[in-house]
């Protein structure tokens, strides 16, 4: 995600032509939550000398108070002005800045996502490579956000929306190209209600920013249309979840060339592919706390459903955990490793740092890439093949997560103990609540 300006005074050029009033600056939490300073847009010019200080102490997992003051760095390659907004005219525009998170003393902040992606990056750098995601983001629209929530449609895969749905979808994607984000294809997935945005391939770091942006305009435009979007990955019992299968790439940063590709081999993988490829399954239980972090993430990784439940890998067998498409077109962009167990709810930064220095170490360790799983996984019995399976709870997956010695290098100290201690808190809060399920079974038999 870029725009095309490359100086600060063409930003405010374009702030004082478009009637530009306020720029809302913004970053994540260790959660993914996108969290807002709006200054007024003459401001903007000492923000970007001097920061904008805020209190870290009140961000979920930032700060504890004795260590609070902290201060933005607006990143200007995500500076947008918001669509939805050009048509009122008597409050005039408003711009979006992501920026990076700094300490008093002029270091970035250790508990910072979008820091902690960056960091992974530059290893990546250092080998010579440049990693290249795209996303599936997957959603449902809903009339209503109460407990019985009940999709826009009843549509199914790739039937043609028509009514709201189209519209959102449409203002939608208009949205994120004006915003220089571009996606590449949307679609009626499986479940009534449920679609799904592709993305154009673009580097990590910039597609984390592109999906934060891409939940925000989700909502708000749907809220516009009266109508609700989740990025829950469960959210109806017997309709099926939504994921964020995320495309890969390893590009050499010198020339753009795809450091996946061999046409020699039967898969098309190169050797650094097949070592990447063997890092994310040797690691795929201890990441997945971070790429499925809900306790109703595990709703949808279960037999049975179309979400992966065994670490393994294929080509053709949509139940593995890891595949390698097909090429259509080996021209276009190369051979690519798709992960198939994130959901929508995952901090995107945090995601890809762990996914990414899952398989550089597996590069960095030549590790060897175990045999394809092209059989139906469906219906493969665990106990006769000896698969490995992903964490079935989000506390069995907090369990592999807090032994990991990779995630505590991924994510950093701070980070790695904020996650935990949420996620923890999450388990024990959910382990209080008496569900409706447990009421129909039990309150009149016992």
């Amino acid at each position: 995600m870029t725009n095309s300006f490359s100086r600060p005074d063409d930003i405010f050029r374009v702030i004082r032509d478009r009637d530009v009033r306020s720029v809302e600056l913004q970053f994540t939490d260790v959660m993914g939550m996108v969290k807002t300073v709006t200054i007024d847009a003459n401001y903007l010019p000492t923000a970007l000398e001097e920061g904008i200080w805020f209190d870290g102490s009140a961000v979920e997992g930032f700060a504890r108070v004795a260590e609070s003051d902290m201060y933005l760095m607006p990143d200007l390659s995500t500076f947008a002005i918001l669509p939805w907004e050009e048509h009122i005219a008597e409050i005039g525009r408003t711009a979006r800045i992501l920026c990076d998170v700094y300490t008093p003393n002029g270091q970035p902040f250790a508990g910072d996502p979008r820091g902690a992606l960056r960091r992974a990056m530059d290893q990546a750098e250092e080998m010579g490579l440049q990693y290249v995601v795209a996303p599936e983001l997957e959603f449902y629209l809903f009339q209503n956000d109460g407990i019985s929530p009940e999709p826009d449609d009843q549509a199914s895969y790739f039937d043609a929306s028509d009514g709201v749905a189209r519209v959102v979808r449409k203002r939608a994607t208009d949205a994120l190209r004006a915003m220089g984000i571009i996606v590449e294809s949307s679609h009626h997935e499986v479940g009534g209600g449920q679609h799904e945005l592709d993305f154009t391939p673009v580097d990590a770091l910039h597609m984390a920013d592109a999906v934060v942006t891409a939940r925000m305009v989700l909502r708000t435009i749907a809220r516009q249309a009266d109508r609700f979007v989740t990025f829950m990955p469960k959210p109806i019992t017997s309709a099926p979840g939504s994921g964020m299968h995320i495309h890969q790439w390893l590009r050499d940063s010198q020339t753009g060339e795809n450091r996946f590709s061999d046409p020699t081999n039967d898969y098309g993988l190169s050797a650094e592919a097949q070592s990447f490829l063997a890092g994310q399954l040797m690691y795929a239980r201890e990441i997945c706390a971070v790429l499925a972090p809900l306790v109703n993430s595990y709703r949808r990784l279960m037999a049975g459903l179309e979400a992966p439940i065994y670490v393994t890998w294929a080509q053709l067998n949509r139940g593995a955990l890891l595949r390698v498409p097909r090429l259509a077109d080996p021209n276009k962009q190369g051979t690519r490793i798709e992960m198939r167990c994130p959901d929508p709810s995952c901090n995107p930064y945090l995601a890809f740092a762990v996914l990414l220095h899952a398989g550089l170490r597996g590069i960095r360790e030549s590790l060897t890439l175990p045999p394809a799983a092209e059989e139906e996984l469906y219906e493969v019995s665990n106990r006769r093949r000896h698969l490995v399976t992903l964490p079935t709870s989000l506390n069995e997956a907090l369990d592999e997560f807090e032994g990991s010695e990779l995630v505590r290098e991924a994510l950093g100290l701070h980070l790695f103990e904020r996650f935990l201690e949420g996620k923890r808190l999450e388990w024990k809060d959910y382990l209080l609540v008496v569900s409706p399920w447990e009421l129909e079974r039990y309150l009149s038999i016992y």
